[in-house]
């Protein structure tokens, strides 16, 4: 049955940044694409994550929130409009005797291609939950894990767990609008860009380290206290709030993937100067992909796309010379 399926040159599995604009970019080169999403909508982390949130490390763009960025790349990945399909993870692989990839989604469905480009970011994306007593008591009302709103802490004091990039930024977002930010962080020293960690400790929020969240205090399913333990000295404090947002971290799996005989390094996949992982036809891109001094910023994702692009493009086509394309020759 598979010989009579639409062949696709390129399948990218993840429709995150990096995949966008991967798919953009092989429009330009003039392949029939799909992508493949495991959430029901695009954009990855961002639109999981971030759709709120401020980004401000790609060229040309001084700041961006993250549900905008999303819908522009999505708007220029349908420039040649590529295959879309959601709601699927991949879990199957099989080359075939012509040297094609069929890919089997978890529902079944079979996809036929010629190469894959790997732009999944680090994989299935959970938050990390807070591990309190009634804690799945208060969420979804005013016990959160991102921001999906930003007004909908206008004028609240906010608590903050956490002390990575996310909590950081998500600090330094909500200081204009919210009536306080309390920092809650089990050490000393914060994590992430420190222009913003700067930002935090000059700034007028209240900054608790090293303390953790101990208890949480409420009625009728709405938080209106939490219990912070200071872990150097045993002090408790109890701080009314109005919303909490625990910032730590979140788990991610890569799924059946593992299982497909790529090389790992560091939890990622290993891949060359021309993002090629170990398996010929399959490459990758975004933070998926590994290599020595590897950046994870979103604008190195959009770099690694069309190195992928145009090696896979140039493993279809090996007998045809590799030529540079720029958008200014086909707008």
């Amino acid at each position: 049955m598979w010989n009579e399926m639409k062949l696709f040159d390129v399948t990218i599995i993840g429709g995150g940044p990096a995949g966008l604009f991967t798919a953009f970019y092989c429009g330009m080169r003039e392949m029939e694409t799909k992508i493949i999403e495991f959430l029901p909508y695009l954009g990855g982390k961002v639109s999981y994550f971030y759709p709120e949130k401020m980004i401000r490390d790609i060229g040309g763009i001084p700041a961006i929130k993250g549900e905008e960025l999303i819908r522009q790349l999505e708007e220029q990945a349908r420039t040649f409009e590529p295959t879309i399909v959601l709601n699927q993870q991949v879990v199957g692989l099989e080359r075939l005797t012509d040297g094609t990839f069929l890919l089997t989604s978890h529902n079944g469905e079979k996809h036929h291609t010629r190469t894959i480009i790997l732009a999944t970011g680090f994989g299935t994306l959970k938050s990390g939950r807070l591990d309190l007593a009634d804690a799945e008591e208060y969420e979804g009302r005013n016990l959160h894990y991102t921001v999906e709103r930003l007004k909908d802490f206008t004028g609240k004091h906010v608590l903050i767990s956490g002390g990575g990039n996310s909590a950081v930024d998500w600090a330094n977002e909500l200081l204009p609008i919210a009536k306080h930010i309390t920092v809650v962080h089990r050490r000393n020293e914060f994590s992430g860009l420190e222009r913003n960690i700067s930002n935090l400790r000059n700034s007028t929020a209240t900054i608790l380290t090293p303390f953790v969240m101990e208890g949480l205090h409420g009625e009728e399913n709405q938080l209106n206290s939490v219990r912070v333990k200071n872990l150097e000295t045993g002090e408790i404090q109890d701080i009314v709030v109005d919303e909490v947002l625990v910032n730590h971290g979140f788990s991610i799996d890569l799924g059946p993937i593992k299982e497909w005989g790529l090389e790992f390094e560091n939890g990622s996949i290993k891949v060359d100067s021309f993002m090629e992982t170990n398996i010929p036809g399959i490459f990758a891109a975004g933070d998926i992909a590994s290599y020595q001094n590897k950046l994870h910023l979103i604008a190195g994702g959009f770099s690694e796309g069309p190195t992928a692009v145009n090696s896979a493009k140039a493993y279809i086509e090996p007998e045809k010379e590799l030529k540079p394309i720029f958008s200014t020759n086909h707008f």
